[in-house]
């Protein structure tokens, strides 16, 4: 079975990857800094240029966000990278990446160190995960050179706001899921051994903002309504309510004042994973019921902003088909890999949510993401782009999982 794959596995594993993660990890693409995304989404439609078919820069859904006064301001995003060849192919697929990271354009961690002779990159983004983006195009390219290509259609997506859980590129990911077969998405594996991430947990991240009374804190604190105590109050229950299947992170409050004031606002900032669908609908419930509660005791107004982005993704029979094919053939590939639950999440989620089955962690090996100490095992470049493609070509020939 490998034997004639080797010239497509060859073409892959021959991609300048190495040089392309180098290059673009230089570029400060913060999930916030809108000009280092613009400089990274034009050489990333630069690169995939090279494949046939329409590339293309789409405008993100505009957003929103609330400030630490507790206003509701207009947010905008990068554009994202849109990438659609043969529409038509028997075998349509989706694969995904993202070109933000974690690191603004004043964090410190902004250049590129080589490490253990040159085995190692530790660089911002060089893992998470512009050495995903870099594999996947070498295999996509790979894949083009096979006589199997023909046989398959895609659609890539690489958006600027994955890290902050893709407001503005969600719509066009389902989008580009419809109708597909499977998905693959390019986020770091999950251990440095090449582990895949299985079942996921849902993702709300929720604004609450607590709006009450001023008052002098020594004349007449009777006569107002404390914001603060009632935003910690709310988050005293939330993490009270915390139990298996749903983990809840009150994270911040902001607000309040001069200590002689009664504080009339505050924002508690709080975030629950539900592991099942029925866990979501739970924590939804709870949190509308206990901020009617909340705000019912303390004679105070409460409205909640945010929702759950990311859905919960356990894994049905097409997902399970799919790892099978995945791990099936990294043992082919002389390199066995398996997979486990994660408690992070990604937009393998939403995939999943449009019943799509997908593999979200067939990225580069590494590790230490969103720290100054994330790293590249450089030799991953090439044995995930052979994964990658090995896969494709499988799905191919298969026309179904």
């Amino acid at each position: 079975m490998i034997e004639a794959h080797r010239p497509a596995l060859e073409a892959a594993a021959a991609a300048p990857m190495l040089a392309q993660v180098r290059q673009w990890s230089l570029v400060n693409s913060g999930s916030r800094n809108l000009d280092g995304l613009a400089v990274m989404a034009g050489l990333l439609a630069d690169a995939f240029a090279a494949l046939p078919g329409e590339v293309a820069l789409r405008d993100a859904v505009p957003g929103e966000a609330v400030d630490a006064a507790g206003n509701v301001q207009p947010l905008d995003y990068g554009r994202n990278l849109h990438v659609r060849v043969r529409p038509g192919a028997p075998v349509q697929l989706l694969l995904t990446g993202h070109m933000d990271t974690v690191y603004a354009p004043d964090h410190p961690f902004q250049t590129l160190t080589d490490m253990d002779g040159g085995a190692v990159l530790n660089g911002p983004g060089v893992a998470d995960m512009k050495g995903g983006i870099a594999l996947m195009l070498a295999a996509l390219a790979a894949l083009e050179a096979s006589p199997l290509g023909s046989r398959i259609g895609y659609e890539v997506v690489i958006n600027s706001d994955e890290e902050i859980a893709s407001p503005g590129s969600a719509a066009l990911i389902a989008e580009a899921a419809r109708g597909k077969l499977a998905a693959l998405t390019y986020e770091p594996s999950s251990l440095p051994d090449g582990t895949l991430a299985g079942a996921r947990p849902g993702s709300g991240n929720f604004s609450i903002i607590v709006t009450g009374r001023s008052a002098h804190a020594g004349r007449n604190p009777e006569e107002g309504r404390n914001a603060i105590v009632a935003a910690a109050d709310l988050a005293l229950r939330l993490s009270r309510a915390r139990r298996s299947g749903l983990a809840i992170n009150p994270a911040r409050i902001d607000g309040g004042g001069p200590n002689n004031v009664v504080p009339d606002r505050a924002i508690l900032r709080v975030n629950l994973r539900p592991a099942l669908p029925e866990d979501q609908a739970i924590a939804q419930a709870l949190i509308d019921d206990l901020a009617k509660a909340v705000a019912a005791e303390h004679d105070v107004a409460i409205h909640v902003h945010g929702g759950f982005g990311r859905p919960p993704k356990p894994i049905d029979d097409k997902a399970a088909r799919l790892f099978a094919l995945v791990e099936e053939s990294a043992a082919l590939l002389g390199r066995p890999i398996t997979h486990k639950a994660s408690g992070g999440v990604c937009d393998g989620n939403n995939i999943a949510a449009c019943g799509v089955p997908v593999v979200d962690t067939m990225g580069a090996r590494g590790g230490a993401i969103h720290s100054p100490d994330e790293y590249l095992i450089v030799e991953s470049l090439p044995e995930r782009a052979q994964l990658s493609t090995l896969v494709m070509l499988r799905l191919a020939e298969r026309g179904s999982l």
